[in-house]
């Protein structure tokens, strides 16, 4: 059975060029041109990964993202948008999308970074590897339940993307060692990906804040200046 993508974008000639690649690299593909009919268009053809342009008439990528994630609907989005201010990729993740690209961008990077968050993705491959994955956790005050993506610290409950579950899935198996940016990249967001370590460090940001760490003064996930992260042991 085939993978299946959802595109959400407006540009017919973008649209056209997507679909034309994805369906050439193997993939099933469904295709939806406005923002507010991309939730039905969810629900309907129920695809393994949604890329979602940011700039949609009807309703934007960033509220598609939110009402998504407010569903507790898990499905990996990659997001497209023309903008490269830092704030719109940083509101992106911390809204729960587990990627982004920046137009214009090179097709080959495109489908290894669709590659990269399907390899990464519960339910999207790997199965058995997923089952044994599936274990709740804790991590300070911070109970992580990977079956809900859910973070709940307190009365305090935190949506968490798929790529901030593997992410503290990692931390939490590595507990105490010093990991390098590289090793995270790859382990996480796989060999394929091809973007740079200013993603994983706005990941770290957002996932600090759920766990309620001070901006100024983390105390789990720890900075090693110079090399990358590590989660301080309990």
């Amino acid at each position: 059975m085939k993978t299946k993508i959802l595109i959400v974008e407006d540009d017919p000639h973008i649209l056209l060029g997507l679909e034309e690649v994805l369906k050439g690299d193997g993939f099933e593909v469904e295709v939806c041109g406005r923002g507010d009919r991309a939730l039905e268009a969810v629900g309907k053809h129920r695809p393994d990964l949604i890329v979602l342009d940011v700039m949609l008439p009807g309703l934007s990528g960033f509220d598609v993202c939110r009402q998504l994630r407010a569903r507790k609907d898990s499905t990996p989005v990659l997001m497209l948008t023309a903008k490269s201010q830092e704030l719109d990729k940083v509101v992106g993740l911390d809204l729960g999308a587990d990627d982004y690209v920046t137009k214009p961008f090179g097709l080959r990077e495109l489908l290894a970074r669709i590659h990269a968050v399907l390899r990464r993705s519960p339910g999207c491959g790997g199965t058995n590897a997923n089952r044994e994955t599936q274990a709740s956790f804790r991590i300070g005050a911070a109970d992580i339940d990977p079956r809900r993506f859910e973070l709940k610290r307190g009365q305090a409950v935190e949506e968490l993307t798929a790529k901030e579950l593997k992410l503290l899935q990692y931390f939490h198996e590595h507990a105490g060692e010093v990991l390098s940016r590289d090793r995270l990249l790859s382990e996480v967001w796989g060999c394929g990906y091809f973007g740079t370590t200013r993603t994983l460090d706005q990941v770290v940001v957002q996932l600090r804040r759920k766990l309620g760490d001070p901006a100024d003064s983390p105390k789990h996930l720890l900075t090693v200046h110079g090399v990358g992260y590590k989660l301080a042991g309990e």
